[in-house]
């Protein structure tokens, strides 16, 4: 399999980005990875070879990315509203850094998909509804979509507001929503087992935020896997290999 790992300057954050693509052709897929993680994460834990054969057939190209969590969200030492700013340094990097490597390395195939597990799908939802220009499609697995139950505190501003989907997600309208209605498409797939529930709140997330786009009007589907699927690999590798299909 073809893969490639590049490293990316990354203004205002604390290292710079490793982004490592895997195929050849196909429509690229931008995969966040979990919490705190690196653009190995998802190829060290089997995702790359539970789709290898749309990767082998050309249908797609994956472009795993880092997460900056660590200075962002998953930092409990600073209020929720700093985290949401620092968050915006890590948009910035996607949007001005990574998308237009992908567009050089990826000319004319189509738009970005985007794709994660747990709070990698929150990045998923997030950029996909900021940025529907860009990703029209978010594959989004086992996430938690309020940033605020992240055991949050302090000042709550228009950082937080504009980057946490459970705060905009409900207050979406006019021609913006109408718009979304004809670009967007969100999968939500979360299991029913262990630690969906507790201590991710990936479970009752994806119900609410499935039970806000319904009511938007905007194309979503919620998929609940069952009482015996946990919030872990081996079930995101089925998840994944099951439904990416549907959109290359």
């Amino acid at each position: 399999m073809e893969r490639e790992q590049v490293e990316l300057e990354a203004p205002g954050l604390d290292r710079r980005g490793t982004l490592i693509r895997y195929g050849h052709f196909g429509r690229p897929v931008l995969v966040f990875p979990s919490e705190q993680g690196r653009a190995w994460d998802y190829e060290n834990n089997g995702m790359v070879d539970a789709v290898a054969d749309l990767i082998e057939d050309g249908r797609v190209k994956l472009y795993c990315v880092d997460s900056y969590d660590h200075i962002s969200w998953s930092d409990p030492s600073i209020q929720l509203e700093v985290r949401a700013r620092r968050h915006e340094l890590y948009e910035s990097w996607i949007v001005n850094q990574v998308v237009p490597t992908i567009g050089a390395d990826s000319p004319g195939v189509g738009d970005i998909i985007t794709t994660g597990c747990s709070l990698g799908a929150f990045h998923a939802l997030n950029f996909a509804f900021k940025r529907a220009d860009l990703f029209p499609v978010a594959i989004c697995q086992s996430g938690n979509y309020d940033a605020a139950s992240w055991h949050a505190w302090g000042e709550r501003g228009e950082a937080t507001y504009f980057n946490n989907p459970a705060d905009y997600l409900p207050n979406l309208s006019g021609d913006h929503l109408e718009w979304l209605r004809g670009r967007l498409f969100i999968l939500l797939t979360v299991g029913q087992g262990d630690w969906e529930t507790n201590p991710t709140g990936s479970l009752p997330s994806a119900r609410a935020t499935a039970a806000v786009l319904k009511e938007k009007g905007i194309p979503h589907e919620l998929d609940l896997w069952g009482y015996d699927v946990a919030h872990d690999w081996p079930w995101w590798r089925q998840q994944i290999a099951h439904h990416l299909p549907r959109f290359c």
